[in-house]
């Protein structure tokens, strides 16, 4: 039977200033299962960071209900947010996010830090095998200063990998690479989605797009059309044969 990773229903979420109420996400219902790669693209100011922050428990939602591998999260404090985060999340993010005065071994080993029952000795093993999958294992003491901008998005991505999370969460992972180390990069996210993986990603870069299972499209801080295949090119075609075609 196939386990849901993420569950909500009738999300919304408003942000308040100044007596001016604001709508980011309105009435979202989506379910994404293990093993799915799935991508979210709209312009910008959609809601779709907003969304990925929810995923993510770095946000929290205005109503609704919300469910992580089964777990009902919608009403966790700050420190309950912060445990199921440590424990069935990893992040990727545009900007790298590695700490500067900590080497690449370190930054890998820091989401295991909080983890009580992973000695130093099995957290450095496995931030070995993490960088190894990433083909950085043999920049284990250098600092992200001394790596070009996709050694350290591949660093970023064995971090997020290190706790063997429920859900990778991915935002604009290739945002500030070039195309080499962009399609390097998508190229390490397909192959973990192909063992297995579920992924979530937001992403402006329609050559991202090529190996997703599905893509949700976010409008007005609403889904607007979440296709499980990409449209036929020959739709035309069939649609003149009598066959039925994605609009």
């Amino acid at each position: 039977m196939t386990k849901a990773v993420i569950e909500l229903n009738n999300i919304y979420k408003s942000f308040r200033t100044d007596d001016v109420e604001t709508h980011a996400l309105t009435d979202i219902s989506l379910t994404i299962n293990e093993g799915e790669f799935v991508s979210f693209t709209g312009p910008s100011g959609s809601g779709k960071s907003t969304l990925l922050s929810i995923l993510g428990l770095l946000d929290e939602v205005s109503s609704g209900t919300f469910k992580i591998c089964g777990i009902d999260v919608t009403h966790l404090d700050r420190d309950q947010r912060a445990g199921v985060r440590n424990q069935e999340i990893g992040f990727i993010f545009q900007s790298f996010n590695l700490i500067s005065d900590l080497t690449v071994e370190e930054n890998v080993m820091l989401p295991l830090s909080y983890q009580k029952e992973v000695s130093h000795a099995q957290a450095k093993r496995m931030a070995t095998e993490v960088l190894k999958k990433v083909n950085m294992e043999h920049r284990l003491n250098h600092f992200p200063s001394q790596l070009s901008g996709g050694q350290q998005q591949r660093v970023a991505i064995a971090r997020a990998l290190v706790n063997k999370p429920s859900l990778i969460l991915a935002d604009e992972p290739t945002g500030n690479l070039d195309s080499t180390n962009a399609t390097a990069v998508m190229e390490i996210l397909h192959q973990l989605h192909q063992e297995g993986s579920t992924i979530c990603m937001v992403t402006h870069d329609p050559r991202s797009l090529d190996n997703v299972s599905r893509n949700v499209e976010i409008l007005d801080g609403q889904i607007r059309l979440p296709t499980d295949v990409p449209c036929d090119k020959d739709a035309d075609k069939k649609h003149s044969e009598g066959a039925e075609v994605c609009m």
